[in-house]
Order: structure tokens, then sequence, then C-alpha cells
């Protein structure tokens, strides 16, 4: 058992090639969970994770179209597709929420099942006649993430070009979020005191989904379209636990996403799993004692008041 541990924990780093292909695929595992925690965190305390999820199914036609129309992979072209149909499918849930007696949930399954079904048709179509593989879209593959090409600057290779695309995600959505962070944080809280502010909570609402669109577009050939969804909330949710102010989630996200991306490598190695769903399942494994024991309404801590609140009810009856 021990010398399996030992193994498991050695292996990915025992040869100078083994440690440039996993240094590579650890940076990039950190970069998307880094990205979608950072968006994520506003998604989850506005309490849109289920749009989250619609939109980041939702997004798929606008891939294949893009895609079949450019024939490229190219972050542009791809982001603008993936933009339209997430724009698309937000306009849609709030047509069929506010426009017919469907609620609010109904409207996003019928939504979101509608464009991930037209998506997958379309790749299913299209796939003897481009090479664009179901499999990488729906479920991405970051182990191959080393074969991508160089970025070339001036005659010099400057390292994989796919790290230095999501590095540039990663900015930009950093520097959005410092950028426009009090106005997410009033309209995320406190949607009476934004109006009262003229601040237009629809335009900040919309400029939130281009940025999950952004990060959903570029990180769905590295894990998916499923499993993105993942990487943005898991880092929220256990931060919730253990933190109640915002600016500390979101500068925890950055050791979630390190744990997360290399205890992604060593469990997949150890169990021959692939890499990204390796990640997601360490991502719950880190969240379970976060949601047991955390400090801000762990379960554990829950329990304990309510026996104490019992106890207390019991003395004065």
């Amino acid at each position: 058992m021990v010398h399996a541990l030992h193994e498991a924990l050695t292996a990915p780093w025992s040869t100078p090639e083994q440690i440039s292909w996993n240094i590579q695929i650890a940076l990039m595992g950190t970069l998307i969970c880094l990205t979608c925690g950072l968006v994520g965190t506003f998604i989850v305390v506005r309490r849109m994770a289920l749009l989250g999820d619609a939109i980041s199914h939702g997004i798929l036609p606008g891939i294949v179209i893009a895609y079949l129309i450019t024939d490229s992979l190219a972050l542009g072209p791809i982001w603008l597709g993936a933009c339209l149909a997430g724009l698309g499918c937000g306009f849609l849930i709030e047509w069929f929420r506010t426009k017919t007696p469907l609620r609010e949930d109904a409207a996003m399954g019928l939504t979101f099942t509608s464009f991930f079904a037209v998506g997958i048709v379309l790749l299913s179509i299209q796939v003897d006649h481009v090479h664009l593989d179901p499999a990488c879209i729906l479920y991405g593959e970051i182990g191959l993430l080393p074969l991508q090409g160089e970025f070339i600057l001036g005659g010099q290779s400057l390292g994989n070009q796919a790290l230095w695309a999501m590095g540039a995600v990663c900015f930009t959505t950093i520097a959005l979020c410092f950028a426009f962070y009090r106005l997410l944080l009033v309209t995320s809280f406190d949607l009476s005191l934004a109006k009262s502010l003229g601040i237009p909570i629809q335009l900040v609402q919309y400029g939130l989904m281009l940025i999950l669109c952004l990060v959903l577009t570029a990180s769905f050939e590295s894990v998916g379209v499923i499993l993105v969804l993942a990487m943005m909330i898991l880092p929220p949710l256990s931060s919730s636990f253990l933190f109640t102010r915002l600016p500390v989630m979101l500068l925890s996200c950055l050791p979630f996403s390190f744990l997360y991306a290399i205890g992604g490598i060593h469990l997949a190695h150890l169990m021959n799993f692939p890499i990204s769903a390796s990640i997601a399942v360490v991502g719950v494994v880190l969240f379970i004692p976060c949601c047991l024991f955390g400090s801000k309404g762990g379960l554990l801590l829950h329990l304990r008041i309510m026996s104490k609140e019992n106890s207390s009810k019991n003395v004065l009856s």
C-alpha cells in the first residue's frame, strides 16, 4: 500500500520528459480552474449556478457553427459563436420565464437541452467531413495539451500556445473582475441599492454572461463543455463554507485551483482516469471536508448549533 502510494506520488515526475509534460498540464489546469472559479464565484453568489450550467451547454451549437464556417478552432471566431449562442440561450430563458407560464427552472431546462441537442446533431452530421472530435468538445482532453503548437514571437519560441492563450484569458478575466468589481458586488447582493444608484442591472448581467462565454470557450478544448461547470462552481462552493467576505472567496480560488490540478494529475496516474475528470473528482473530494467542517456554515457546526438550541429549549421548558 505504501509502495503504491509512493509510486503514485512520484510517477508523474520520475523523468525530465514527464516533468515537462505534467508541468504544462498542471499549469493549464490551474489557469482553467482559477479563471472558471473567479467567474463562478459571482455566478454562485448571484444564485445563477443553473444559468451557468445552461449556458455551458447552450454554447455548443455556436462553437460548432463557428468552426464549420471558419474551419478553425481559433479563439476569436469560436468565442464569437459561443457568445451569440450563449446570449441567445439567456435571452430565450428570460423570454420563456416572462412571456409564458413556464417557471425559471423549466425555461432553463427546455432551452439548454434544446441548444445542446442542436449542437450534438450538428456535430454528428459534420463529424465525417471535419476534424472536430465530439469527445474533445464534450469532455476535453487536457492530457494532450503538450502536443499543441509553439507560440512564436520574433522568431523565438515562447512555449505552448494554448498556455499563452489561456493565460491571456485568465489575465483578462482578472482585469475585468477588478475593473467592474463594485458593479458586480452591488448587483450580486442588493438589487434595490443597485437600482437606486442607477446601475444598469441587465447590462451588468449580460456583461457577466459574455465573460462566462469567454471562459467556457477558452476551457472547452481542455476540459469540455460538461466538466467545465465543475471547475466553475466547486471553488466558490468550497470557499463559501470557509469564508464570508467576497474578496477572500475570490483569492481562495488560486490555492483551490492549484490543488485541483496537482491532485487531478496524481489521481489520473494512480487510477488511469482521464485527467480532466480527475481534476473534477479531486474538487469534489476537497469540497466534502469544507462542507462538513467549515467554520462558516459547515454541516457539523450547523448540527452543533441546532443541538445547543434544542438543549436551551428543553431547559426553558
